[in-house]
């Protein structure tokens, strides 16, 4: 059994700290780091080649660079083109969810308002065999959670 933390990055302006609590309250090992826009998140890729993240936590609207663009330029890099990378933003819309199925996110996380909610969908994802985290999944399970 793999006892070595999870190495998350997430790349988000507003949601960094009540992203950090939740992992807090989960019994998965975690190393988490933190970036607030996505020209930071490419130099921080660019800067790690050596040791990148198991798992890339995105939000579409950031400064300087937004989610789109992030995941657009990731799959364009062989070497980062396998980084499983999860889309997190409080926005839903179904032309948007459908374009960042086809460009190769692996699932959707709509940011939920109640935190418990944030809690199970981040540890429901980290407990995920890492081959499940690998492989985008049938479109019809990509979102993982939707707020209502």
């Amino acid at each position: 059994m793999n006892t070595l933390p999870l190495r998350l990055l997430l790349a988000d302006a507003d949601d960094r700290l009540f992203f950090r609590e939740a992992l807090d309250q989960i019994a998965v090992s975690v190393e988490l780091t933190t970036v607030p826009n996505g020209q930071q998140l490419m130099e921080w890729l660019q800067e790690h080649q050596s040791n990148l993240p198991h798992l890339i936590f995105l939000d579409l609207n950031m400064p300087r660079k937004n989610g789109h663009e992030c995941l657009t330029e990731i799959k364009l890099i062989p070497q980062w083109q396998s980084l499983p990378i999860i889309i997190f933003s409080t926005s839903l819309h179904p032309k948007q969810v459908d374009e960042l199925y086809h460009k190769g996110a692996q699932y959707y996380i709509q940011k939920p308002t109640d935190f418990k909610k944030l809690t199970r969908v981040i540890e429901q994802l980290l407990l995920m065999s890492e081959d499940q985290r690998q492989v985008q999944p049938a479109k019809t399970d990509f979102i993982l959670c939707r707020e209502r």
